[in-house]
């Protein structure tokens, strides 16, 4: 199947679209990769089939030719070395975000590879920040414009997940929450490659800078209702050998929690980002943490998409 000419087939109207005929790996070519890189920033996330030839190793090889891999996680170190585990057994992340959105460097990509399935449920959904932008009424727009949020990693996980108690996974919570870190992030950005305006929300979100604990709830839900709008996402269903990729930069997930005790396991490699800049040309501001032990800093280029 890797013979033929590369393909997109569109899954959704916002977001979402299938790759067939590309083999990935280190060793893919050139045009492969910038077929691969156009296709993510038109659809968001898109999906690769029967990749099962990859393991950790390679899987990482493959994510260094679209960019620069990020260290596995700021915080948590016990989930491997190159690429991270999604390990049903420490942790179910089962509500929506932008992955690492509490450090300044928000990474541009993930790379996520499907290595143990249950035999029913686990899929995983994105929603597209832009498409939900690009839907607010006039006067939504003006007030998120010019607003500001705060990101911590103290997320208030524990409130959406129903395993908390769990010994391993509050281990790991434990661990995420080892080094504290805080931004404040502008809520719309332009996006680095694109030049589109996106929303810049998710779980990891504390609060909105000048407005109270209730007025920032209030305002989250208004704004989080409409990324997470049924018409502004796309659902995969795993199979073993799968591959996602995603532009964190314009897209949430959430992975459903809903294969009760069985095992699901799932490699991750990141890319490293650059830092947001708001509509008024302003860059995210660092509270606490340092994050240049997990990324560097990357200079984006705009693409015609």
């Amino acid at each position: 199947m890797f013979t033929q000419t590369p393909t997109v087939t569109k899954l959704g109207a916002h977001i979402g679209a299938r790759v067939d005929g590309i083999r990935l790996g280190g060793d893919l070519d050139t045009g492969s990769v910038e077929f691969i890189r156009r296709a993510l920033l038109t659809h968001g996330v898109i999906f690769f089939r029967d990749q099962q030839h990859l393991d950790d190793e390679a899987q990482y090889e493959f994510a260094a030719r679209l960019g620069t891999p990020t260290t596995p996680h700021p915080t948590v170190t016990s989930q491997g070395t190159r690429t991270l585990a999604i390990d049903s057994e420490h942790s179910k992340a089962n509500s929506w975000h932008s992955d690492v959105t509490f450090v300044d460097r928000i990474p541009k990509a993930s790379i996520l590879r499907s290595v143990a399935l249950p035999e029913y449920g686990g899929n995983t959904t994105w929603a597209s920040q832009v498409a939900a932008y690009e839907s607010l009424p006039v006067g939504l727009r003006l007030l998120v414009d010019n607003l500001w949020a705060t990101h911590t990693n103290l997320y208030d996980y524990a409130a959406t997940a129903e395993d908390h108690t769990n010994p391993k996974n509050a281990a790991y919570r434990r661990e995420f929450e080892s080094s504290y870190y805080e931004v404040q992030h502008p809520v719309v950005r332009i996006h680095p490659e694109t030049g589109k305006r996106t929303l810049l929300l998710g779980h990891f979100v504390k609060n909105f800078v000048g407005y109270s604990t209730k007025e920032s709830q209030t305002l989250f839900n208004l704004l989080q209702d409409r990324i997470t709008r049924l018409e502004h996402t796309v659902r995969w269903q795993w199979s073993l050998g799968d591959v996602a990729i995603w532009d964190n930069r314009a897209t949430q997930h959430y992975a459903i929690a809903d294969w009760d005790d069985q095992y699901r396991r799932l490699e991750r490699v990141t890319l490293a980002g650059d830092v947001p800049v708001s509509l008024q040309g302003e860059s995210s501001r660092v509270i606490a943490g340092d994050a240049t032990h997990y990324s560097p800093i990357e200079t984006p280029h705009l693409v015609a998409v």
